[in-house]
C-alpha cells in the first residue's frame, strides 16, 4: 500500500477482525476474508451449505466482532412479508397508525435458512438489500447504516426448500460455502472451546464509526483503465459462453469491482491487480450464472471460463 495511504489509515483494525473471526471459524481463513470483504464492499452475503458448518456462528461472529446490532430471523414456508419489514397498528387513544419495525431495522441481519420461505416472503427483502430502505403504507423508511443482510441456504436438494429468485440471488455480492472442517480443525473445535460460549464472551474489535472509514477507503482504491477492461471482458465472457443460460448483469460487474477493490484493501493495497479480481470472481459470479448442463459443477465452469480470458 502506499505510504500516504497508509499513513492516513492503519490496517491493523481489520487484521484484529480477521483474527478475532479465524478464531471462531476454524481453518477456513479465506471465507472468513471473504466474507469481510463483502461487508467492506457494501455487499450482502449469501452462505449456501449443508446444516451444522459454521454459516450461522459466522453470522454471528461477524456481528460481534464489530460491535453491529444484531436480529436473526429463522425463515419458514409459513412466515409473512411482515414478519419481515414490521406491521403498522391503529393507535385508538390518538386515532393513529404507529408503525412497530420489524427485525430488518438492523444492522446485520441473519436470513437464517432464507429458502425455506417461500419466494413472496423473499422478495419483501429486494428492495431493503438494493435501496436500504423499505416502503410501506406508502412511507419510506431507511434502514440504519451499516446495513448488512447476512443469508444462509440450504442445498436445493433438501426437503422444504424454495429456490431463490435470480432478481434476489443477483442482490446478493457473494456467495461462499465454508465446508466441513479438516481434521485438525475439527479436532480444535472438538476439544475447544463451546463456540456459543465464545461468542456470548465476544468484545467487538472495531466499531461502526471505522468501519465505515475502512468502507470509504474501499471506495477510493485505484482501478486502472486496463483492470476494467479486464472486468468487462470477464461479464462479457459469460455473456458469449454457451455453458451458461445467462451471463452477468452490469449490477455484477459493479459488484465484481467492488470486491476486488475490497479485497485489495485487505491485501494492504491502494490499487486493484487482476488477482484481487480473480480471488473474488468465483463468489461474485457463481451463484449469479446458471448452467446448461446441470451434471456439471457451477465453479467448474467458472473456473474454466476466468482461465480463458486473456489477463491484462
Amino acid at each position: 500500500m502506499s505510504t500516504t495511504m497508509s499513513d492516513r489509515l492503519s490496517l491493523a483494525p481489520l487484521h484484529a477482525v480477521l483474527a478475532q473471526l479465524d478464531a471462531f471459524i476454524l481453518g477456513k481463513p479465506r471465507e472468513t476474508r471473504l466474507a469481510l470483504a463483502c461487508l467492506l464492499g457494501r455487499g450482502h452475503l449469501l452462505i449456501e451449505d449443508v446444516p451444522g458448518v459454521g454459516k450461522t456462528t459466522l453470522a454471528h461472529a461477524l456481528a460481534a466482532t464489530i460491535g453491529l446490532a444484531f436480529q436473526r430471523v429463522q425463515f419458514t414456508s409459513d412466515m409473512l412479508p411482515a414478519d419481515l419489514i414490521g406491521v403498522s397498528i391503529y393507535d385508538r387513544d390518538n386515532h393513529v397508525f404507529r408503525f412497530h419495525a420489524g427485525p430488518l431495522f438492523s444492522q446485520v441481519v441473519l436470513a437464517d435458512e432464507i429458502n425455506r420461505a417461500t419466494p413472496k416472503t423473499q422478495s419483501a427483502l429486494l428492495e431493503a438489500m438494493e435501496e436500504r430502505q423499505v416502503t410501506l403504507d406508502g412511507e419510506t423508511r431507511p434502514l440504519p447504516e451499516p446495513f448488512f443482510v447476512i443469508a444462509t441456504q440450504n442445498p436445493s436438494h433438501q426437503i422444504g426448500t424454495f429456490p431463490l429468485p435470480e432478481s434476489q440471488l443477483d442482490r446478493f455480492l457473494m456467495r461462499i460455502t465454508l465446508g466441513y472442517p479438516d481434521a485438525a480443525a475439527e479436532r480444535a473445535m472438538l476439544l475447544g472451546e463451546d463456540r456459543r460460549e465464545m461468542l456470548r464472551d465476544a468484545k467487538p474489535v472495531i466499531d461502526t464509526l471505522a468501519l465505515a472509514e475502512f468502507q470509504a477507503a474501499v471506495r477510493r482504491v485505484h482501478v486502472a483503465p486496463a483492470l476494467v477492461d479486464y472486468v468487462q471482458s470477464l461479464s462479457r465472457a459469460t455473456r458469449d459462453c454457451a455453458d451458461f443460460h445467462n451471463g452477468l448483469s452490469p449490477r455484477a460487474a459493479l459488484g465484481l469491482l467492488a470486491a476486488a477493490r475490497a479485497w485489495a484493501l485487505l491485501a494492504g493495497r491502494d490499487m486493484v491487480i487482476p488477482e484481487d479480481v480473480q480471488a473474488v470472481f468465483g463468489p461474485v459470479a457463481t451463484h449469479r450464472l446458471l448452467a446448461r448442463a446441470s451434471n456439471r459443477p457451477q465453479p467448474e465452469l467458472v473456473a474454466k471460463l476466468m482461465a480463458e480470458v486473456a489477463i491484462p
